[in-house]
């Protein structure tokens, strides 16, 4: 992406007609790049770091909802709770909660690409 620089003003970029590429017709056909996730992940250490998500993540998720949701912020009642519930079940309703909402982003996501298909690929303009 090449970025130019209009003469009356030198701190307004904007992009070059010639270096745009087209956008994919549909929300399936984008291509997909891995070095812009949120997730922060050192280059070489993809499994470990993959692992600790996969466990760490949901389990976390899952102590949350025990806490502001079945013991309603009460912290007595939480480690009586915490007590007596497993790792794996912990694990599991941790699970359930981030694939809903990967699943509602992903929803979200694809009704945002078909709008902008509707409405068509409008560059943004600044007013003056």
């Amino acid at each position: 992406m090449s970025i130019e620089y209009h003469r009356n003003s030198d701190f307004v970029p904007f992009r070059s007609k010639n270096n745009c590429h087209k956008a994919p017709k549909s929300f399936t056909q984008q291509e997909i790049d891995l070095q812009s996730t949120p997730l922060f992940i050192p280059e070489g250490m993809e499994k470990p770091f993959l692992l600790v998500y996969f466990i760490l993540l949901p389990y976390m998720t899952g102590l949350m909802f025990l806490f502001f949701y079945i013991a309603e912020s009460n912290l007595e009642l939480f480690s009586s709770v915490y007590r007596n519930s497993s790792f794996l079940l912990t694990w599991s309703i941790g699970y359930e909660i981030l694939a809903s909402l990967i699943i509602l982003y992903i929803f979200k996501m694809a009704f945002g690409f078909s709008k902008d298909a509707i409405r068509g690929n409008k560059p943004f303009v600044r007013p003056h």
